[in-house]
């Protein structure tokens, strides 16, 4: 058994020739590494026809006559869309889903002892009659060899899968499937636990291994335990042999029990509350096309930075990079079939069971995946087709329940769960529609697949109310799902911005729906999900003010809503030095079914009437009554107010110079503002609104450590511009110009705008090792530089 990465000396052309299947081509090719995107596309303004090509790659290799009388496979992770594989000018396999990885057995058509060239027609048109083509879609789908590629070579007779059913108590079974001629082949398993002890297991091939291990540790949110299964498959020795390993396959996996019920979901008896986020895997400029480090990172983003416990795989299987990140973090995966809204004819959906197929095939031992996609996202009820896509699910994975995204109600329900996505909501009322409305089988399942995000499309630079209603919003849909009996959670639209077709999103092919733009920088809104999570440090706590507190940000310089969202105890405000009031979480408010309900400032005088106006306690309470409650309603004063102001002999002209002075309007001196997060009665975390005084360039290498191997290696990288406070300035566009020294090149232009104050970039590996400086130069603030590690892993 051998295994080698095939992702160096691979090279490319943009228009097919049939002359690149050839032994001696003659064509013009450019030299690329894997993880490959046809076409880098600009951030804004992309132009989705010039992905949209028949094109080719190639690779030349010498195949050494020790490989005679074996098996040479050649696995693809995912080619966007449609792959025709040759070798030597012969055609061997063809595939048709841009989602799901394939293997090619080049054995038949090698020369031995001489050189072979592999050749791979990739076609990433969107007119295929393929999932997800067909109807308009609201992402792009981009094109290439996308994922990485492996050469294995084998004996004639292999282990084709491994597939165990681990249940909480220690309740397993591994079924296999094998190829070639296995006739007096058994099979040995071992389970080792993550302290190392080992249990051996034997096997015969047409029967399960089953067993218990004792004392097992389930794999859950909070504790994701993976256990490791190696399998082999042995041929008895004879005449005084010893045995022999064939082949051998090891797979991570962990013990745990799904159950979807009406009143929710069960994790090892357990009911969770999903709180997710949908994630396109696509990237600025590179679209699918990154590597294993970069999808990590989402999943870590995911988990650690938003307090996600789920995300849904929108809507197609992704990375298996990414799937290990959640198996490892403890993050729950709906993955679904590839497809959006449109259902095709009898090939068409021929090809989506198949997809299907792969899909469970290639991810059931993933323990983060909970539920399976069984329909395309959005489609119409088409029930002999959604009887084949859920029977051959629940066949080839009978642990998982299925559900499928639906945009209608009373669908018809032939999966597990019904999965809605509810974008009923308007910014008053519920913010998700009642469930026995909606499900056609009350006795099922139910979570919301999809909200929020195309409800109110937020670009980072948007004004600072825009910001501010997506957020609420968002915490709406958190809250109402949670409130709502029988609603399992939901998942916000969506993790992050991406591109799209003209047809959607905004003017420049954007859909801003996303929590974070599309280097993963958060907006307001990526606040509402960090802060629900649960503090174990101070380090945990999360403090995120609405409001740059500038009464210029504001339409008639008059101030209204400021909120702040975070999982702190409390939050204290300051005026400058002087204290003006504590807030705590409203527990019985619009938010009260969050764990964190985001808390309104909602007092801005305290009792500085009673310490610069000489007010006695009652008096200070009412009037500072009224001036936070002209703050909030622009100037306008209620008839309770009113009242009081004649009760306490307060003259138009008296009130109006104390809200100058305690609250402000244009003109009158800025006040510097100061929250605190108080944890375990002390302040853990502080947040700083004055006028700027300085403005710096901040740069962040979220992965500084690079390892150049079996892929290219990328850092991804955020800039923001920040004032003496480490403040947001998101109203900074400057432009921001980047150049690396060392074995590091820039991923997209070298000079990027900021957007909302932030912006990124992404630097790829070129295949040596060494230490790289990204220096970051912007008019106005300090250069800064960012230091990268470059590793080369041996090959």
């Amino acid at each position: 058994m051998e295994h080698y990465d095939w992702n160096e000396g691979w090279l490319f052309t943009p228009r097919f020739d049939p002359a690149l299947v050839r032994p001696e081509c003659g064509l013009e090719l450019e030299p690329v590494r894997i993880p490959h995107t046809v076409r880098v596309l600009p951030y804004n303004y992309c132009n989705e026809n010039e992905y949209q090509c028949l094109c080719g790659y190639r690779r030349e290799f010498f195949a050494p006559r020790e490989w005679a009388g074996r098996t040479v496979l050649l696995t693809f992770g995912a080619v966007a869309h449609d792959a025709t594989v040759f070798c030597n000018g012969r055609r061997l396999f063809h595939h048709a889903c841009g989602y799901t990885a394939f293997t090619v057995d080049l054995t038949s058509a090698l020369h031995l002892g001489q050189n072979n060239v592999v050749a791979v027609r990739c076609d990433s048109r969107e007119d295929l009659n393929i999932p997800p083509f067909g109807g308009q879609i609201d992402h792009l789908t981009y094109g290439g060899i996308y994922r990485a590629v492996s050469l294995d070579i084998k004996e004639p007779a292999y282990l084709r899968d491994v597939f165990i059913e681990a249940k909480a108590e220690g309740d397993f079974r591994i079924y296999t499937s094998t190829v070639g001629e296995t006739v007096g082949c058994t099979l040995q398993a071992e389970i080792r636990s993550p302290s190392g002890s080992r249990a051996a297991y034997s096997g015969e091939l047409s029967l399960p291994i089953t067993g218990v291990l004792n004392g097992v540790h389930p794999w859950s949110i909070e504790h994701p335990t993976l256990y490791t299964l190696t399998v082999q498959l042995i041929r008895p020795g004879s005449a005084g042999l010893p045995d022999r390993v064939l082949d051998e396959k090891t797979i991570r996996f962990g013990f745990r029990t799904v159950q979807f019920v009406a009143g929710g979901l069960y994790l090892n008896g357990q009911r969770v509350e999903l709180r997710g986020l949908n994630r396109h895997q696509s990237y600025a400029y590179q679209g699918y096309a990154m590597p294993d480090s970069i999808q990590r990172l989402d999943a870590q983003i995911l988990k650690k930075d938003l307090g996600c416990n789920a995300v849904r795989t929108s809507h197609s299987p992704q990375s298996p990079a990414f799937l290990d990140a959640c198996d490892e973090l403890g993050l729950l995966v709906f993955t679904e079939m590839p497809g959006w809204r449109y259902i095709g004819d009898e090939s068409w959906k021929a090809q989506a069971l198949q997809n299907c197929r792969e899909m469970v095939c290639q991810c059931r031992n993933h323990p983060s995946i909970f539920l399976w996609g069984a329909r395309v996202n959005g489609s119409a009820d088409d029930e002999a087709f959604y009887k084949r896509t859920n029977e051959a699910i629940h066949r080839l994975d009978p642990t998982r329940p299925t559900a499928g995204a639906r945009n209608h109600r009373k669908s018809q329900l032939l999966e597990d769960v019904y999965a809605y996505n509810d974008y009923s909501y308007r910014g008053r009322g519920s913010a998700c529609e009642a469930r026995a409305a909606v499900t056609s089988d009350p006795r099922k399942g139910y979570l919301i697949s999809e909200f929020g995000g195309q409800q109110l499309p937020t670009k980072p630079f948007d004004d600072e109310t825009h910001r501010l209603v997506q957020a609420l919003r968002y915490a709406a849909g958190i809250n109402d799902s949670i409130a709502q009996q029988g609603v399992a959670g939901s998942f916000g639209w969506c993790m992050a911005d991406y591109n799209t077709h003209r047809e959607f999103g905004s003017g420049d092919r954007i859909c801003y729906h996303g929590v974070m733009d599309m280097f993963r920088n958060p907006k307001l809104s990526a606040a509402v999900y960090a802060s629900q999570k649960t503090p174990r440090s101070p380090s945990d706590i999360v403090l995120e003010v609405s409001s740059g507190m500038a009464l210029g940000d504001l339409p008639g310089g008059v101030p209204t809503a400021c909120w702040v969202f975070t999982n702190a105890e409390s939050v204290r405000l300051y005026r400058g030095n002087d204290y003006i009031a504590e807030f705590t979480p409203d527990r019985h408010g619009r938010f009260a079914a969050m764990t964190h309900p985001p808390i309104e400032i909602n007092d801005f005088v305290g009792s500085l009437l009673e310490k610069y106006e000489g007010m006695d306690q009652a008096s200070a309470q009412m009037t500072a009554a009224i001036l936070n409650e002209m703050r909030r309603d622009a100037m306008e004063l209620s008839p309770l107010s009113k009242a009081r102001m004649l009760s306490l002999r307060l003259s138009w002209n008296e009130v109006a110079r104390m809200y100058y002075k305690y609250i402000g309007v244009l003109g009158t001196p800025c006040a510097a503002y100061r929250f605190e997060a108080v944890w375990h009665g002390r302040a853990v975390r502080t947040v700083v609104r004055e006028p700027v005084q300085s403005v710096r360039l901040e740069c962040t290498v979220h992965n500084p450590i690079l390892t150049d191997g079996p892929t290219w290696d990328c850092a991804a990288v955020s800039l923001r511009a920040i004032d003496q406070n480490g403040s947001l300035l998101p109203y900074c566009g400057e432009a921001v110009q980047l150049s690396v020294d060392g074995p590091l090149k820039i991923i997209g232009p070298s000079v990027v705008p900021l957007r909302g104050g932030m912006a990124g970039t992404y630097l790829a590996t070129t295949g040596e090792a060494g230490r790289a400086v990204l220096h970051c130069r912007m008019e106005g603030a300090l250069d800064t530089d960012a230091v990268v590690t470059i590793r080369c892993r041996e090959a």
